[in-house]
């Protein structure tokens, strides 16, 4: 980000789609990686890209360099699993992502296996156990109307395509909404998880949530919610 300057334009993050969003100057575009391995990156990628973010397709450790922000999307949480095991991403994702002293707090989106990849049973960032496949199979993916804690506005449409939930969470986790008493969404810190695919619909205001706590980390003010 830059250092001091005369002042420059200000670049709205989502200046279309449903509610206004946040800005940033111009330059100072946020840069966010999506985990790009396996499954639904390129949908979340096309959503980012819409809301002004500058978008980076992460394969790699060096991928990693740099970012504001960080997508881990939905696919096969097994086949997840293995490619960061494969590529050695497991101990730099969790340098990136964990809160200080132990890494450095960038905050990232899970989304149905990327809920999956955060919980302790894999990379332990978030104190969260999921329950893979927890609404049935594929052939039981399904939609609801979700309130959604720090999202104003109508409830916004979750797609649940063998979607886990949260079966456990510690204290520190708040829980922003639940699909017949179950927990499919939740924060600790700036991590957001999500049990379903928001970037399969048109409503863009989940990524406004998430990069609303980006650009709140790269100014280092607190998260409040």
């Amino acid at each position: 980000m830059v250092g001091e300057q005369s002042p420059s334009p200000t670049v709205a993050i989502g200046g279309d789609g449903p509610a206004g969003g946040a800005a940033v100057r111009d330059g100072d575009v946020p840069l966010i990686g999506v985990l790009a391995l396996q499954g639904g990156f390129e949908a979340h990628a096309r959503v980012l890209r819409r809301l002004g973010a500058e978008v980076r397709e992460v394969r790699t450790a060096a991928g990693l360099e740099g970012l504001d922000g960080l997508v881990i999307p939905g696919g096969e949480s097994t086949t997840m699993t293995l490619g960061i095991e494969r590529e050695g991403l497991a101990e730099p994702l969790r340098e990136l992502l964990a809160p200080p002293p132990a890494g450095r707090g960038v905050p990232v989106l899970g989304s149905c296996a990327g809920l999956i990849m955060l919980d302790r049973q894999h990379l332990g960032l978030m104190d969260v156990v999921a329950r893979r496949n927890a609404f049935g199979r594929q052939i039981n993916s399904f939609e609801a109307p979700l309130t959604i804690g720090g999202i104003d506005g109508p409830p916004l449409r979750g797609v649940f395509i063998r979607a886990p939930y949260i079966a456990e969470h510690g204290p520190g986790v708040q829980i922003l909404a639940e699909v017949d008493g179950h927990p499919v969404a939740a924060r600790e810190g700036n991590m957001l998880a999500v049990a379903f695919h928001a970037e399969l619909t048109d409503d863009v205001r989940l990524h406004r949530l998430f990069l609303d706590a980006v650009e709140r980390y790269v100014a280092g003010r607190p998260l409040h919610y």
